[in-house]
């Protein structure tokens, strides 16, 4: 019997752990000496723990930086590389190939197909071709349609796990307190929270077999809540992905977002109130050719200032989500269009403000500056935002995270907060695709 092949998954904490679980975690023709860890900080020095990693590695698997895989490869004698995660260009992945192609290993990606787990409900499946194109505000569109139809839904959402891996093998969310419970970043409550203000159950964690098996037992349908623009976890009766004219040509330029812009059952070309229509119809022209049998849907995202009248005329500080700024590459998001509608005098650029981790994300990615990505990975991060906010001369401070940031930190300075939402241009073509899932599903279970 031949040795079985060594090992490296390319990851950053999610897609990869899910790719282990479901494909090399008891396949005996592999041995997986480490994972490569990358986008997320404080998780390169950590293990996979012995707990998730099952019978085939009792002392549970290093995760070491990517900055180090031509060493690894070569010192660990790595047969096989597998790249696992979201977000990246198409170059970005095949200069990795080539970095281990050259230490002298072969380089893969698995297909959705070799991953998803089937569920026993249906799954309704939301994920997009970027970052920041409107996955959350889209599941919870969803999800209320589905709640006007009776239905009792739980949404299960894309890895994030930034604590003890073993106790996030499986989290249920239903309140705050579970939020402080589970000792959630930043990051995770901006998933979390608005599930919550809307009276739907959410799942994460890390193994998604369990995952899905618990979130069964409450609900008539799954929604599968992606992250980044990963492919799903789980076998889907209905794939709606999102595509961002305020990037047109992405679709077809990162991966995965160009595999699942490929699978989907519809594309829902969100934020046209902000975009040009020729770029709209770039994306349509795209979809026609790429993916002809998707029924194409346009929408709006419409922002909603809390206070208007408190930031009109008066020099603002602007938080946006993280991660669409950093790895989603925009250089704004809906708190700098509610900015410019309401009337500021200027925003004010925190950038020469920025504290520690803060002016760290800044020098990583350049594009954030200007405005305040939420960062908050962990508490010292979470005292840097907290920091930055407090030097930064401004007279009031405009939140577009998806949470009430005052929850995790305070501030002297007066805050308002942004909302933004999903609406369709043609109002009910989501409901009718969602209906007749429904129907399909229930004929296919007699």
């Amino acid at each position: 019997m031949s040795e079985p092949r060594r090992v490296v998954i390319l990851g950053a904490a999610g897609r990869d752990f899910h790719n282990f679980n479901t494909y090399y975690r008891d396949n005996a023709a592999y041995n997986v000496v480490a994972f490569t860890a990358t986008q997320i900080p404080d998780i390169a020095g950590r293990k996979y723990p012995a707990v998730l990693a099952g019978k085939l590695y009792p002392a549970g698997i290093p995760i070491v930086d990517e900055s180090e895989l031509t060493a690894l490869i070569k010192r660990e004698k790595i047969d096989l590389a597998v790249f696992a995660y979201s977000d990246v260009t198409h170059q970005h992945v095949m200069h990795l190939a080539s970095e281990c192609i050259a230490a002298g290993a072969d380089f893969t990606m698995l297909s959705a197909e070799h991953t998803m787990v089937k569920s026993t409900k249906p799954v309704i499946a939301i994920t997009a071709v970027r970052t920041g194109a409107g996955k959350s505000q889209t599941t919870r569109y969803i999800s209320s349609i589905l709640k006007s139809l009776g239905k009792k839904v739980v949404a299960i959402r894309h890895p994030m796990p930034y604590g003890d891996l073993a106790i996030q093998a499986c989290q249920r969310f239903e309140t705050y307190a579970d939020l402080d419970k589970h000792k959630c970043t930043v990051e995770e409550r901006e998933e979390y929270e608005p599930h919550i203000d809307n009276g739907f159950i959410i799942y994460s964690g890390v193994d998604y077999e369990q995952i899905v098996r618990q979130a069964e037992k409450e609900a008539d349908v799954i929604l599968w809540d992606g992250g980044n623009n990963d492919l799903p976890f789980y076998v889907s009766d209905l794939h709606i992905v999102i595509a961002d004219p305020l990037r047109p040509g992405h679709e077809s330029m990162y991966h995965p977002g160009e595999a699942n812009f490929r699978r989907a059952d519809v594309i829902l070309i969100n934020k046209c109130d902000s975009a040009k229509e020729e770029d709209i119809k770039g994306i349509e022209a795209a979809a026609k050719k790429l993916n002809p049998k998707a029924v194409v849907i346009r929408a709006n995202s419409p922002v909603t200032c809390e206070k208007p009248e408190l930031v009109k005329g008066k020099n603002v500080l602007v938080i946006e989500d993280g991660p669409t700024l950093t790895h989603g590459g925009m250089t704004f998001g809906a708190g700098v269009v509610a900015a410019k509608a309401a009337g500021v005098a200027k925003i004010v650029d925190p950038t020469p403000y920025a504290v520690a981790s803060i002016a760290a994300t800044y020098k990583k990615y350049p594009n954030a500056q200007g405005i305040l990505p939420a960062m908050g990975y962990g508490d010292q991060q979470i005292r840097d935002l907290q920091a930055t906010i407090e030097k930064t001369p401004c007279d009031v401070v405009i939140s577009a995270t998806p949470i009430d940031i005052t929850r995790v930190l305070k501030v002297s300075k007066p805050m308002v907060r942004v909302a933004y939402v999903l609406a369709e241009v043609k109002k009910g073509q989501l409901e009718e695709a969602v209906k007749k899932v429904l129907t399909a599903t229930a004929v296919a279970a007699k």
